[in-house]
């Protein structure tokens, strides 16, 4: 289980680090400013891996171009970084990522809970360019979490299996016990509906791993 500080400002990665994340998420389609200069400032005090996201509109994020613009953004820091998030939209520039030799978390946000053939088949379909498989859904009843949470404990892994909302947050703690692999966390202001903060993670996961 690692935890992932998603910053909308660089500037936090230090406290982050300080608090017990485990690796840096810069949200670039909430930052203003040259992606490049905002790595580098990251770099300047934290030593953490850093993940590279330009979440689009219709997964929950604000970046609203297609995969060429989603590429001129990204290209010019793809070394910079550790991994990079390929929204399933934008597999075809997964390749630059891969050339350049960087890892990618290949994912998928649904604002709906699916079923779980469907995931399984999302899965392989996420694994054939990604590193990490990165699978968000929406649940609307406790047993579409308990189905979340099967899936997650009987996929291949590494696996990051997480909720959008606030309303079965809960399942963002527990379904790193059967598996997921990447917890996402704010640092005072979230980056996505329901997030835990760093600091309140790491109690969880000393509470919950003992």
């Amino acid at each position: 289980m690692k935890i992932v500080a998603a910053l909308s400002d660089p500037l936090q990665a230090s406290r982050a680090q300080e608090q017990g994340a485990n690796m840096i998420e810069l949200r670039f389609d909430l930052m203003k400013g040259d992606p490049k200069k905002l790595v580098q400032q990251c770099k300047k005090t934290c030593t953490l891996p850093i993940i590279a996201t330009l979440r689009s509109g219709r997964e929950g994020g604000q970046f609203f171009g297609d995969g060429r613009e989603w590429e001129k953004k990204i290209r010019p820091i793809i070394s910079l970084v550790d991994y990079v998030d390929v929204e399933q939209q934008f597999v075809r520039n997964a390749v630059c990522v891969k050339e350049a030799g960087t890892k990618i978390i290949a994912s998928h946000h649904a604002p709906i809970m699916m079923p779980l053939h469907v995931l399984f088949v999302l899965e392989r379909e996420l694994r054939a360019y990604g590193d990490i498989v990165k699978i968000i859904v929406t649940p609307s009843n406790a047993d579409d979490v308990i189905e979340l949470i099967a899936f997650t404990h009987s996929v291949k892994q590494p696996i990051c299996c997480g909720v959008m909302g606030a309303a079965f947050r809960y399942a963002r703690a527990v379904l790193p016990l059967f598996g997921s692999e990447l917890v996402y966390c704010h640092m005072g202001e979230t980056t996505a509906e329901g997030q835990y903060s760093v600091e309140e993670f790491v109690q969880l996961k000393n509470l919950l791993m003992r």
